[in-house]
């Protein structure tokens, strides 16, 4: 089993078009800092509990991690403490980094940290039979209808993804 480090914005996703369990279906274990599922998975109201029972654990961050936090916060001020929190494990740890922050990725790049989005998620899901193409498609349009406020995706992405599956759902015509 695969372990992952994740900052808060995916489960926002997830959160928004009411699938938070999705992830879930895929062989990973997925931490979070305890500190950062107390403070920031506050809103909605429920969303840490409602990960946590899906399997979501949170961890206390070593000394180690701590500092190389610490070190994040001076060479990428942009990112907040979660956010260096959840670097800082996943490179200690050599978890993969579950995020979709471009200041987070960008940072995690630098870092050599493997990097995790919601769409690559969904990619997961959908290539492990995860998920129907229709539980893909609906998931999709959802995303897309969201893009561009709190859910920000690359809009050629989604679309590309939006146009695979609709054409993977479509039914024959009856005559």
């Amino acid at each position: 089993m695969q372990f992952i480090s994740s900052d808060t914005s995916v489960w926002i996703d997830f959160s928004l078009i009411h699938n938070t369990t999705l992830p879930f279906r895929l062989s990973y274990t997925y931490v979070m800092s305890r500190d950062a599922v107390e403070d920031e998975l506050l809103s909605p109201e429920g969303l840490g509990a409602e990960l946590m029972s899906c399997g979501l654990r949170p961890v206390d961050i070593t000394i180690d991690e701590f500092l190389l936090a610490e070190q994040y916060g001076i060479r990428y001020p942009q990112l907040s403490k979660y956010d260096r929190l959840a670097l800082s494990i996943a490179k200690q740890r050599r978890f993969i980094l579950l995020t979709g922050d471009g200041a987070l990725r960008k940072a995690a790049l630098q870092q050599g940290v493997t990097i995790l989005g919601t769409l690559g998620i969904l990619d997961q899901l959908w290539e492990e039979g995860k998920v129907t193409a229709e539980e893909l498609l609906e998931c999709l349009k959802q995303l897309n209808a969201l893009n561009g406020g709190v859910i920000r995706l690359p809009k050629a992405e989604l679309e590309r993804r939006l146009a695979q599956f609709t054409n993977e759902t479509q039914l024959p015509n009856k005559s």
